[in-house]
């Protein structure tokens, strides 16, 4: 475990995910839809067409519904190094000069206040 204090704190947001689930449901639905275009060939053509926009839009929705804020806490170590964390806000709220320590575990690091006695 590694102890500091806070240096500063700024709001990002984290990418949504990509897990091909909005593509496949996008391009199914794109499918139907563009399936009922015409007939014969122009109901195959707008099946492929309505699949592949149904594809992309259910793609980049996925994205938006997932991604997260967060905050960057960046922390001077009491070695003085300098680290830079970014974890997703919780209930935890973090300023300049609040005391901290870094707990690592599974390949994450979060921040947590320590309490002040």
């Amino acid at each position: 475990m590694r102890f500091g204090t806070v240096d500063s704190v700024r709001a990002v947001t984290l990418p949504g995910t990509n897990s091909g689930v909005g593509a496949v449901v996008g391009g199914v639905v794109g499918g139907l839809a563009g399936s009922e275009v015409g007939k014969g060939r122009g109901a195959a053509v707008g099946a492929v067409l309505g699949s592949v926009a149904g594809s992309m839009a259910g793609e980049a929705l996925e994205g938006q519904l997932t991604k997260r804020d967060a905050l960057e806490i960046l922390v001077e170590l009491n070695t003085g190094e300098l680290r830079a964390i970014v974890q997703v806000i919780g209930a935890e709220t973090f300023a300049r000069g609040d005391r901290v320590r870094l707990v690592t575990g599974g390949g994450i690091t979060r921040v947590e206040k320590i309490a002040n006695n």
